[in-house]
């Protein structure tokens, strides 16, 4: 069955960086546009990031854009989201979702989370 396994979420301090990486099995990965999304406390699940199934585009949040970086290696099957200059409200859920063709093909990881606090 598919997996989507988020890695690296942690404690940071303010204006610090983190890794994240999503390890996707039982799928063609470079099939599918891959995006991170986060969870806020209290808030609803918001899009940080999308990549396209060969990486030629990527899009963000406007509040992520020149912060965070969406990368993948599709010989890997991995999905990464670096994160610099963080700040407290970067503090959420951060969840790994591929997309297919077809809408049924839509999967989700079981999140990594990620504190931002001094």
């Amino acid at each position: 069955q598919v997996q989507l396994v988020e890695s690296g979420g942690g404690l940071v301090q303010p204006g610090g960086s983190l890794r994240l990486s999503c390890a996707a099995s039982g799928l063609t990965f470079s099939s599918y546009a891959m995006s991170w999304y986060r969870q806020g406390p209290g808030k609803e699940r918001e899009l940080v990031a999308t990549i396209s199934r060969v990486a030629d585009i990527t899009t963000y949040a406007d509040s992520m854009k020149g912060r965070f970086t969406i990368s993948r290696d599709n010989a890997k099957n991995t999905l990464y989201l670096q994160m610099t200059s963080l700040k407290p409200e970067d503090t959420a859920v951060y969840y790994c979702n591929a997309k297919g063709l077809f809408p049924t093909h839509n999967f989700w990881g079981q999140g990594t989370q990620v504190t931002v606090s001094s």
